[in-house]
């Protein structure tokens, strides 16, 4: 018994690990990945800056929230002030991943009881800053898309350089639909021999139909030969 104790306990840290490995492992391989999907997303507009983005997945476990946590590190280690919002406000997880408390967050923000500078909150990644989701609402859907959000919106992007949402799966629930309608731009992802092909496209579809800048999609999970995980981005 306390064998597997342990090694469930090593499978949670690998697993963190994963999640922050561009800034445990920034020379990996699939760090570089994550530094050209952030090149890509600065070039992708030359008309409008992208200050704010939603990162969404057709379901769950496809590494939508493993993507928007590696990418918001790349963006600090750029020099820029990030912001990550654990905006999952039914199944958050990024309060785990970087160890921290979640007793305050979005949910407290935008129902008035706690200020933005009083909920967020620093990580070990320098320049990297999280508001994590704070306790699980009744009704995610009407506080995600009340003015109470596109005020906070408006702070986020005055106070950071780049603000990234970690939303729920699209097709599960319509919270990322309602943020991708308030951000400068979205990105789908998707992943290696476990997306539908018809999710996805019906993802991309309720994106569109929200009418958010979709950039493209991430693709991950795909095993080089080298047993590195590749991850793709490209425009549609």
């Amino acid at each position: 018994m306390a064998r597997k104790g342990k090694d469930n306990k090593n499978d949670k840290l690998l697993t963190l690990k994963r999640r922050l490995l561009a800034h445990n492992s920034p020379k990996d391989p699939v760090a570089e990945q994550y530094r050209t999907i952030r090149t890509n997303i600065q070039f992708s507009n030359a008309d409008q800056e992208i200050k704010s983005l939603v990162l969404t997945s057709s379901g769950p476990a496809e590494g939508k929230s493993t993507t928007a946590t590696n990418l918001a590190t790349v963006y600090a280690q750029q020099g820029l002030k990030v912001l990550l919002i654990d905006a999952d406000l039914r199944k958050p997880t990024a309060h785990y991943t970087f160890r921290l408390e979640n007793h305050a967050g979005l949910t407290n923000v935008l129902t008035r009881q706690s200020t933005l500078g009083q909920a967020v909150q620093e990580t070990e990644v320098q320049d990297l800053y999280i508001l994590t989701s704070g306790p699980i609402p009744p009704n995610p859907s009407e506080l995600l898309s009340s003015n109470q959000m596109e005020e906070i919106l408006k702070e986020m992007k005055q106070q950071f350089d780049i603000v990234i949402f970690d939303t729920p799966p699209i097709l599960a629930v319509a919270d990322a639909q309602i943020l991708a309608n308030q951000v400068d731009a979205s990105i789908l992802v998707v992943s290696s021999g476990k997306t539908d092909k018809e999710a996805a496209l019906k993802a991309k579809e309720l994106l569109v139909n929200a009418k958010s800048k979709l950039l493209g999609a991430v693709l991950n999970n795909r095993k080089t030969e080298s047993g590195n995980y590749y991850y793709y981005y490209g425009s549609n």
